[in-house]
């Protein structure tokens, strides 16, 4: 293949200019070229970019002189970021760039994180970011950017500034290099999507092998929000043609406020896009929540728990908001339109569930059970396993449902 690679740096050239051509000069040292993307708007640009703001502005549908009537960072990032967006989607579907890397602060990141998040999973991202030592999730979302904290502010050039950047350059480069990409395996495997919780991985790693001695790839989900809907965004893109829905904290978490919630469409692409599922309500009877070490949050004393590591506090659910998940799933379930079948290990639904377990809960888990049994929409079947979630006999019994349903 050939190796000569392309970098877009993306940044606002009136404030970052002379840290971008710096950066540029990196890439050239590796032998990469580099895309300079102008998103700045007040001052002139001190370096000459590839791609002009009035380029941007243009993609966007509008003009520079337009957006300077009344310029407000608001309106003017809107525009900015949905022109870099548009011309760079088309410059890495024409194979022309192979990375890119962002410089930003507290308006920089989320513009170019923005653009990041609308290009593939596997293409590489690298922002250089002043609040990239923080919460990151907001920047990165469900995409496979690489946060960089730049520790001073980027704002000239000096001997720790001029190592962070060489380091992005260093990391964009290696990654453009690299040959891997996100694609069905070249002799046609099937891709099975499967999501999981630290609770059921003894399971998964059973599914993982059976699916695999198979003929499937199978790609395993931390089924923590983002893990959910990044299994989804997958799903849309073509990637996965089969779910092993394993793990379904993240409706629990969502409808009770645990740190594993994902969103309204949790549970629904696969139904909508007709890809054959198997459903599993594992790890659903407990949320989990941040807390100081070892500490029981107010509003949670009394409760069952267990902590699942200091600092994330793990209670049982009681069996009327069970009641109340087993009527949320039917309802998310709905709209289901291809193969699908709900499996119910009625001995428990995660390790700590099972008897023996410290959320072991009988009545709450029949109560839940009988939720699912009746919520469920009459398309998809439900079975009942007598067995706990990570039991042979219950992952067996789901492999063999979905790749029966794999190969109808």
């Amino acid at each position: 293949m050939p190796r000569d690679r392309t970098i877009a740096i993306v940044a606002t050239l009136d404030t970052k200019g002379h840290e971008v051509d710096y950066l540029r000069s990196q890439l050239a040292e590796l032998g990469t070229e580099s895309c300079i993307v102008d998103i700045g708007v007040i001052d002139p640009p001190s370096v000459e970019p590839e791609i002009t703001r009035e380029q941007v502005a243009e993609a966007a549908g509008t003009t520079m002189d337009a957006v300077l009537q009344n310029p407000t960072r608001q309106e003017a990032s809107d525009v900015m970021v949905r022109g870099a967006t548009a011309l760079l989607q088309e410059l890495v579907e024409r194979g022309d760039i192979h990375g890119i890397i962002g410089l930003g602060g507290t308006q920089g990141t989320p513009n170019c994180t923005s653009v990041m998040r609308s290009l593939p999973y596997g293409f590489p991202k690298v922002m250089v970011s002043t609040m990239a030592s923080g919460d990151v999730g907001a920047f990165v979302d469900i995409k496979d950017i690489t946060m960089m904290f730049s520790v001073a502010d980027i704002l000239g050039l000096n001997p720790l500034t001029r190592r962070i950047l060489a380091n992005a350059a260093g990391a964009a480069h290696g990654m453009a290099m690299a040959s891997a990409r996100v694609e069905v395996a070249p002799d046609d495997r099937k891709v099975i999507g499967m999501t999981n919780l630290g609770v059921l991985t003894d399971g998964a790693m059973k599914a993982m092998a059976m699916l695999e001695a198979r003929g499937y790839e199978v790609i395993v989900f931390h089924a923590v929000g983002s893990g959910g809907r990044a299994m989804e965004q997958l799903m849309r893109e073509g990637v996965i043609h089969g779910v092993f829905d394993y793990a379904m904290g993240e409706i629990s978490d969502e409808l009770f406020g645990g740190f594993r919630a994902a969103d309204a469409n949790r549970l629904t692409v696969a139904g909508a896009l007709g890809l054959p599922q198997v459903i599993c309500p594992g790890g659903s009877e407990h949320i989990g929540l941040f807390v100081e070490p070892n500490t029981v949050p107010e509003e949670w004393a009394g409760w069952t728990h267990v902590f699942h590591n200091p600092v994330v506090y793990v209670p049982r659910l009681s069996a009327e908001q069970m009641e109340r998940i087993g009527a949320e799933v039917g309802s998310r379930l709905a709209s289901t339109s291809g193969p699908a079948v709900l499996m119910i290990p009625t001995r428990g639904v995660s390790r700590y569930s099972i008897e023996g377990g410290p959320l072991h809960d009988p009545e709450g888990d029949r109560r839940f059970f009988a939720a699912l049994h009746e919520h469920c929409p009459s398309q998809i079947e439900v079975v009942d396993v007598d067995a706990g979630v990570e039991d042979d006999a219950f992952v067996e019994a789901c492999v063999d449902r979905l790749d029966a349903m794999m190969r109808a």
